[in-house]
């Protein structure tokens, strides 16, 4: 599967959902503490990490 924006967007979107809609719905912290902190941290720290890799991605693919 090769990624492109649209679809590296809605995965990333869906993960994001996907984990702050675990922990609003879990009764260990209140949903706007999950969703005034959390949230902006996991999105921040994706954004990195997405960053990351598709620099790698561009390094391996130059064979170097």
């Amino acid at each position: 599967m090769e990624f492109d924006l649209p679809k590296t967007a809605a995965v990333f979107i869906v993960i994001i959902a996907i984990g702050v809609g675990g922990l609003a719905a879990s009764p260990m912290m209140a949903a706007d503490t999950v969703l005034m902190m959390v949230a902006p941290s996991m999105i921040a720290f994706g954004l990195i990490m997405l960053a990351l890799g598709v620099k790698h991605g561009e390094y391996r693919a130059a064979g170097r």
